[in-house]
């Protein structure tokens, strides 16, 4: 399954009842493997979990660290992108050439890459003295 179905298939399992925005992430590590994660809402707005980060989770959680493509799915009229935390936590775990591909659900579809995401991005060498 193309990583733009996987995305579009799993926010159906969000939990949006605040928003009724459901949204859906699909990631594919390094070695091949795809991960998916949907938004999950709270009553203690904000509160909640992004699909990125839901899916970056998943893929840690099976050991591995290194994204090399994203998707992001939303039922909007123009495809979205990720939020600014999702832009950091995607430029934690990819380098900066990864392509971000964001669509909706009427087949539009928008590509940028982590450093068009986010130029400037905050990085772990930049903790080191």
């Amino acid at each position: 399954m193309d990583l733009i179905k996987k995305a579009i298939e799993v926010r159906k399992n969000a939990y949006a009842p605040y928003s009724n925005f459901l949204v859906g992430a699909a990631i594919k590590a390094k070695n091949g493997s795809v991960f998916s994660g949907c938004n999950v809402e709270n009553a203690a707005y904000p509160e909640g979990t992004c699909a990125e980060a839901g899916a970056i989770a998943a893929m840690i959680a099976s050991g591995q660290r290194e994204i090399i493509e994203v998707v992001v799915a939303a039922d909007s009229q123009t495809p979205v992108t990720p939020c600014g935390g999702c832009r950091q936590k995607l430029a934690e775990f990819s380098n900066s050439n990864v392509i971000v591909i964001f669509s909706n659900l009427n087949g539009e579809v928008g590509r940028m890459t982590v450093e068009q995401l986010l130029p400037g991005a905050f990085e772990k060498e930049q903790m080191r003295s």
